[in-house]
């Protein structure tokens, strides 16, 4: 029943925060956050253009940000051995299996050092199973993206823009 209630107000804080731009489309002030739901989310009253990133998928692909254009993105930057980042898991990967398809898509990005066999163990332990398996070998997603500590949550536009981010656990 609490694990229902936490998936259930993440799901609703996403779905708020994916309205939001509609309703600040007329927002002239840049990088000016607001925030909003019951979480902090901080959504921008401008959509912010991304940097460039770069990161492989479980099987070694080589992937960007890019490649994700045309569907609303939940990027959560996390690693295994941050304990929220962990917790947080098992509710994005139901997000995931909720919500996921042609439109939307939970990034779980991996900045372990050790490569993706850290991620593809953790995942078979946890039993996350709808969530694909992403690692970024680099370990510059966070200082690309200004990321200040993990877990962080962005949520891009199907433009590949960032509407706003989550410092902190979901869950």
């Amino acid at each position: 029943m609490r694990e229902h209630c936490r998936r259930t107000k993440f799901t609703m804080a996403i779905i708020l925060a994916l309205s939001v731009p509609i309703a600040f489309a007329s927002a002239t002030a840049a990088d000016v956050p607001q925030s909003v739901g019951p979480q902090g989310f901080l959504v921008w009253e401008t959509p912010r253009s991304v940097p460039e990133l770069h990161f492989e998928d479980g099987s070694g692909t080589p992937l960007a940000l890019a490649d994700f254009q045309g569907k609303a993105v939940l990027l959560n930057i996390w690693a295994t051995w941050c304990a929220p980042c962990r917790d947080e898991m098992p509710t994005l990967d139901s997000l995931q299996a909720e919500l996921g398809g042609d439109r939307f898509e939970v990034v779980a990005l991996s900045i372990d050092h050790e490569g993706i066999a850290i991620v593809q163990d953790f995942y078979r332990k946890v039993g996350v199973g709808h969530l694909r398996q992403y690692i970024d070998p680099t370990a510059m997603a966070g200082s690309t993206l200004g990321v200040t500590g993990v877990p962080t949550t962005l949520l891009l536009d199907s433009q590949g823009r960032e509407l706003g981010r989550l410092v902190g656990a979901t869950d």
